[in-house]
């Protein structure tokens, strides 16, 4: 193994928090790899896609080859981000996967998130209210938990609004799904991802937070489309 290996830049999902990735980023270090994360200003109301993108694109500077990481809602980042640095890859996790043009806000009731929620609950015997502990936390260790309750991190509606302006995902793209999500079902992600993109996800283990709950077994799916 080299010193330092591929980058690989993990863009975070709404809230914008770059320490939801600190354990993944650790992991991946620890390999190698010149992994990092970024904050995005998803706290300002003045910002939105475009704004995002441009906050990745500065955060990669001059590296080349890097792949793609986007969680979340990061899925609508990525393909901003994609064709303007020299990217490798690009790999969705428990990601809102875009169709060219399409916002944020649409998103939910084109891929029939919320039945598939009400769905899952339903089956999985969880309440059907949302909750933050209850399709967030549920399997994120306890002192997570606490510090993210200590440290909120406001979304603003700006980004709900902007089109995904881009014209086809690069042909070297994996999707990750939490096979505990309740957020977005794993019966969901997989449906969305064979439509939407043609692809078959990597199972992990974890909920919609996996990369505070099981960071170990993420960095191993993450680390293997390299």
């Amino acid at each position: 193994m080299d010193d330092v290996r591929d980058a690989i830049a993990l863009i975070p999902g709404a809230g914008g928090q770059a320490w939801l990735w600190h354990l993944v980023v650790a992991d991946l270090r620890a390999r190698g790899f010149d992994a990092f994360a970024m904050d995005l200003p998803a706290a300002d109301p003045s910002c939105g896609l475009p704004a995002y993108a441009d906050t990745v694109v500065a955060a990669i500077g001059d590296r080349t080859d890097v792949t793609l990481v986007a969680q979340s809602m990061g899925g609508f980042t990525a393909p901003l981000v994609w064709q303007r640095v020299p990217t490798r890859a690009v790999v969705l996790v428990n990601a809102m996967i875009p169709v060219p043009g399409e916002t944020a806000g649409e998103w939910w009731d084109a891929v029939g998130s919320h039945e598939a929620l009400l769905k899952a609950a339903r089956e999985g015997g969880y309440s059907t209210e949302f909750d933050d502990d209850v399709y967030f936390n549920h399997d994120v260790p306890a002192d997570l938990v606490a510090f993210m309750n200590e440290h909120p991190s406001p979304q603003t509606d700006t980004i709900f609004g902007d089109a995904c302006t881009f014209d086809v995902w690069p042909s070297a793209l994996t999707v990750i799904a939490g096979r505990d999500d309740r957020l977005f079902p794993l019966e969901l992600q997989r449906r969305v991802a064979r439509e939407r993109v043609g692809r078959e996800p990597v199972v992990v283990p974890g909920g919609h937070l996996a990369a505070l709950s099981y960071p170990r077994e993420l960095a191993d799916a993450i680390a293997a489309t390299l």
